[in-house]
Order: structure tokens, then sequence, then C-alpha cells
């Protein structure tokens, strides 16, 4: 039986959802591209603002399940909006932070509301999709991430540049703010279904597709962050590149990501196995080559193109396998894999700062290749094992 093609305002409340992804994706990493001004500005070191990020990803990973099960049963539209005006809040505070601790409380209030946003948004799209098109709209949602690091960091950093960090976070809750009023009047009703609960713990864990797929996300997203928690300074002070050549690094970041997602969406149904490893595996020859080829600016600016672009696919493999493996607990399969998610961020974060002060900066890349070399091993026994 044909399939009636959807008409363009049917995938109106997707593009918005995505829109909202693109949003909380930009605050999340937004202190990357900023952690010098930002430590300059509030007068402590490069080491301390990158745990704003560290700080900030294990609030979430904290708070993710807790605060998944505690909103199991609420009405969808009215929580959403609920998460926005938390995450609209505190990003004015940021803008108006008068010193390191008070951008920090105003940061976890942002964690807060992330925690709940990303345990919901994805079933949500899928929920308001036209009927038969949910992997469609899955990708939708992907993209708002991937556009993200194409026009969010850099957006923030040349607003940051050109009008100081604050009003980077005051820009962010006014996109923010222009997403809710636009989602309220889009979306319908929408009450409880499929969230799971305290309960589906068990059964969830005992599946182990689902827990190889935490092990990878906690692994590989360490490795990660890592590195990419310093690259800005990483580029401009080991290798010597430019502030606008840091700009430049983190949009060809970007770039590269949508190209990731193209990837995803060609390869994926013809050659799953292939696309759940290749971006693992570059992945970690990319974080390899770094010190290497430092010396070199445009030959560190496509091993960075590529980094991105593996990535991105990387982050859409392990979503779709989540919602795929757990389709009667969804949300909390979620919530857990968004907890998980950020542990490996401010894991990657600490490590980065770890080695920035023991070691040195230009050290940062080797240990995060080495943490994904684990990575990449442990995706090779996950994909045996599944045949």
């Amino acid at each position: 039986m044909a399939v009636d093609e959807p008409q363009r305002r049917d995938w109106i409340p997707v593009i918005l959802l995505a829109f909202a992804t693109f949003v909380f994706n930009t605050t999340e990493f937004a202190p990357i591209s900023l952690l010098g001004d930002i430590a300059q500005s509030l007068n402590v070191t490069t080491a301390k603002a990158g745990q704003l990020v560290t700080i900030y990803a294990w609030m979430v990973a904290i708070l993710s399940l807790p605060l998944m099960l505690a909103c199991a049963n609420m009405e969808r539209r009215g929580l959403l909006r609920n998460v926005f005006l938390v995450f609209i809040a505190s990003h004015v505070v940021s803008g108006l932070a008068p010193n390191y601790y008070v951008l920090l409380l105003s940061r976890i209030g942002v964690a807060c509301a992330h925690s709940i946003f990303w345990s919901i948004v994805i079933p949500m799209g899928i929920r308001v999709a036209p009927k038969n098109y949910e992997s469609r709209a899955l990708g939708i949602l992907s993209m708002g991430s991937a556009v993200a690091l194409v026009l969010g960091l850099p957006l923030g950093r040349v607003i940051g540049l050109q009008l100081g960090w604050r009003m980077t976070f005051v820009c962010i809750g006014g996109m923010a703010l222009l997403a809710m009023l636009a989602l309220m009047r889009r979306l319908p009703v929408m009450p409880s279904q499929h969230a799971g609960d305290l309960k589906s713990l068990p059964r969830l864990f005992k599946r182990p597709a689902l827990v190889g797929l935490y092990i990878l996300t906690l692994v590989l997203i360490t490795g990660h962050f890592t590195g990419y928690t310093y690259i800005e300074p990483f580029v401009t002070r080991v290798a010597r590149g430019s502030e606008d050549f840091a700009t430049l690094v983190l949009l060809v970041f970007g770039l590269a990501g949508i190209a990731g997602c193209y990837f995803f969406i060609r390869c994926n149904p013809k050659h799953p196995a292939a696309t759940f490893a290749v971006p693992v595996w570059l992945t970690t020859v990319c974080l390899l080559l770094m010190r290497p080829v430092m010396g070199s600016l445009p030959t560190l600016l496509v091993v960075y193109a590529v980094w991105g672009m593996a990535m991105s696919a990387v982050n859409l493999v392990l979503q779709y396998n989540v919602v795929r493996v757990a389709p009667d607990a969804t949300d909390v399969a979620m919530s857990i894999y968004s907890g998980i998610y950020n542990i490996g961020i401010g894991s990657g974060a600490l490590v980065g700062g770890l080695v920035t002060i023991h070691m040195g900066l230009e050290d940062v890349d080797n240990v995060a290749g080495a943490i994904a070399v684990a990575a990449s091993l442990w995706c090779l026994y996950y994909l045996r094992r599944r045949g």
C-alpha cells in the first residue's frame, strides 16, 4: 500500500525541535570556544575555566535519570515549556555573573534543563513526525546537533570576540525564548507514552546490546572530549595558530559534521556494521595524528575536518541504536545514554585538565588517542559479539 508523502507543514514540529537541539548543543559546548576569554575575565586559570565543562557534564550525568524518573508521567509539551524557562533564566544569570562561582551555579541550572531535554526530545520528535517517517525525523533532529557545531560554536566565538563572552550566553537565551514560543504554538498536547519507570531499569540492563552501547559511549566520548575540550588553547598555544585560525578550525569541524550525518543516512541502511565501526576508528586515528601534524596548519585543519565528520556519525550511530534496542522504555534508555554521554564529557574535560597541568597541553591529544584506542577495541569486540 502506498504511503502518502507528508506535506511540508507536517514537518514543522520536528524542525522546531531540531532548532531546540541546536540551541541546547550550542550552550553545552559554548565554554569550549571561550575558555581563554572566560579565564582572563574572571581571573582564573584555563584549567579552572575548563571545569565549567566538567562540572556541567557531571551534573547532567548525575541528574538525567532521577529527573527523568521524577517527570516520567508529566505531559510532554508542558514539561518542555518548563525546561525552557529554567534554561532561559539560567542564561540570563550567566550573562550577568560577577564571578566564577555565580557563572558555575548558572551552568548547573542549565545542566538541570539539559538533563530532561535530552531524555525527551528524541522520543517527542518521533511521536510528532509524519506516520512512517520516524527514521527521517531522527535524522532531522540529529542535524540540529550537527548545525550547532557548524554555526553554534563559531558564532559563539565570534560574538565572544566582538562583544564579550557574556553576550554569547545572553544570545543563546534569546534563541531559546524564540524556540519555546514557536514550539508552544505548534506542538500538540502529548501525554507521557512508553517513558519507562524505575522498574524498567533491571530489564534494560539485562540487554547486552544496550549495555555494550553504553560502554562504548563512555569510553569513546571520554577520549573525544579529552582532546576536544582544549581545541582552542591547543590550536593557539601549541600549534601556534592565530585566534582566527582557531575559529576556522571550529567552523570546519562543524561543517564536516554535516558530512558525517550524510554518511550515516546513506550508509547505515545497507552497511550498518561499517557505518558503526568506521567513524569510531577514524576518531582514534585523528586524535593520534594531532601532535605529529601540528607543525603544518593546513594538514592539522584536514585532520580536524575528518575528526568532525567521524564524531558526527558516531553520535548518530549511538542514538539510533539506543532507540532501536529500547523501544519499550525510550525516555529512560535515552536518559541513561545522556547521563553516560555526559560522564564521558566530564571525564574527558577532567582528564584533559589534568594532562594540561601535569604533562603539558601538547600531550592532551596523545592521551585522548590512547583512550580512543580502547574504544576502538571495544567496538570491534561489540560488533563481533553481535555477529
